[in-house]
């Protein structure tokens, strides 16, 4: 992806987040994984961010976007996870309750972020 303009800047970060379903419990269903990407591509435009890549497990996703240095990591974090879990509360109530009281939330508390990039030649 080339790097991206700014009213003042030229940036181009990318960032790998983790996160993993509360007690990493197998939650995730192949329909789940499906709104899970729209969610997330909806939050992103929101922040200014693109996502590139998504995947995941029943008990984790990957998520690799490029990030808008307007930001802070920790809040885009927040506002993805909240508001996956609260759309997945009401979309997709079933299988989220089976595991999980209403009190309890869908992710973990931690999550791991990463910043990626391709080795330079110079610099």
């Amino acid at each position: 992806m080339k790097p991206r303009k700014g009213s003042h800047s030229v940036f181009s970060v990318r960032l790998h987040f983790v996160f993993l379903t509360h007690y990493r419990r197998k939650v995730i269903t192949a329909q789940m994984m499906e709104r899970l990407r729209e969610m997330i591509w909806q939050v992103c435009r929101k922040l200014e961010c693109e996502l590139i890549e998504f995947s995941g497990e029943s008990d984790h996703v990957h998520i690799l976007l490029d990030f808008h240095p307007q930001n802070s990591i920790s809040a885009v974090a927040g506002c993805l996870k909240s508001s996956i879990a609260r759309t997945m509360k009401k979309d997709l109530p079933e299988p989220v309750n089976k595991f999980y009281k209403s009190e309890v939330s869908f992710w973990s508390n931690s999550c791991y972020v990463a910043s990626s990039g391709a080795l330079l030649d110079f610099v």
